[in-house]
């Protein structure tokens, strides 16, 4: 066998690195991506949200309920004040 027939120890090892890095590189690309789409979400979540400002004046006539005359009165005198 030639020695291009035949991969080195060096060749392997130079390998390793290179795919980590490429697979860290398509992980940061797949959270980048993430990240874009959950802000375009939140952004039309806040656009599809209704318009503040409405005012909406709710008028209703109480009526008070019968009351019972007191059973006795108390009268409280102050003589120093």
């Amino acid at each position: 066998m030639s020695v291009l027939e035949r991969p080195s120890a060096q060749n392997r090892d130079s390998k390793r690195p290179r795919r980590r890095r490429f697979l860290r590189l398509v992980a940061l690309a797949l959270a980048l991506v993430a990240v874009f789409v959950v802000g375009v979400a939140f952004g039309q979540a806040l656009d599809d949200g209704p318009e503040p400002g409405g005012v909406t004046t709710s008028v209703r006539t109480l009526t008070p309920l019968p009351q019972q005359p007191p059973a006795r009165t108390v009268t409280v005198t102050v003589t120093q004040p």
